[in-house]
């Protein structure tokens, strides 16, 4: 693995991995997309890691997107598939994640925070979706329409301008804005909140949000409700109710 991305595995459970490519805003080059692929795969295999925090070297820029120069030399017309690592669409992921958006989140950029479950932002970070600014397309934005209003996507899909982070966080796309120097803290606060919880439950509460943004109301409380069976049945959902019976700390073994 080249230093392009950097993969830190915690001890506590979490995994940071970092875009390391601050003098090229972070762009996703070939080098950079190959180790995220790396990392990614890396995260899902390792049973001790169960969230994982995406974010960018330096203030400036949490990823710019493609590299316009590496396509046009490349000739590239429609993106393959496996173009860009897109956690939970090409990439398939069992486990949540948060974008630590520092600086410039645009086009990719903003690809591979919006496919993060959620998302924490500095107040420096500004996002965009520029494809229509050098021709290009945004498919894989079609799912913004179940996080933001129609209206606001539109304009920003249309106009491709940028939008500061607190208007990323007033319309919804952005969970926690904080300062700059707080982002890494304030991101694996989030995580730590999350890993509170036992792990079945969470793989079935995060299982139920996207089974709801893909089904009707009927067959998504169906989908749900088998989700979560597993959680229910297991020693996990026993222990729960008796650690506050017994108004102790639950321990959780993720079976």
């Amino acid at each position: 693995m080249t230093d392009a991305v950097l993969f830190d595995a915690r001890e506590d459970g979490i995994a940071i991995i970092t875009i390391n490519r601050p003098e090229q805003r972070n762009a996703l080059s070939r080098e950079v997309r190959e180790a995220l692929w790396d990392v990614w795969r890396r995260f899902e295999a390792d049973d001790g890691l169960r969230i994982a925090i995406l974010t960018g070297a330096g203030e400036k820029s949490f990823c710019a997107g493609g590299d316009l120069k590496e396509m046009v030399e490349a000739g590239m017309t429609v993106p393959p598939a496996d173009f860009i690592p897109a956690p939970y669409d090409n990439l398939q992921l069992t486990k949540p994640t948060i974008a630590a958006v520092n600086g410039f989140a645009f086009a990719g950029g903003w690809l591979i925070a919006q496919n993060c479950d959620l998302c924490v932002a500095s107040t420096n970070a500004k996002f965009a979706i520029t494809e229509v600014k050098v021709g290009r397309g945004s498919p894989w934005a079609a799912p913004l329409i179940h996080m933001i209003p129609q209206r606001i996507f539109m304009e920003i899909v249309l106009t491709g301008k940028p939008i500061t982070a607190q208007r990323a966080y007033e319309i919804g796309l952005v969970n926690r804005l904080v300062e700059p120097a707080e982002l890494l803290d304030s991101a694996i606060a989030l995580a730590h909140e999350v890993l509170e919880g036992a792990p079945l439950s969470v793989k079935a509460a995060r299982e139920t949000v996207m089974l709801s943004t893909e089904m009707g109301r009927s067959a998504a409380l169906q989908a749900a409700r088998a989700a979560h069976e597993f959680a229910y049945r297991s020693d996990d959902g026993q222990e729960g109710p008796r650690a506050f019976a017994e108004k102790r700390k639950p321990e959780w073994k993720g079976r």
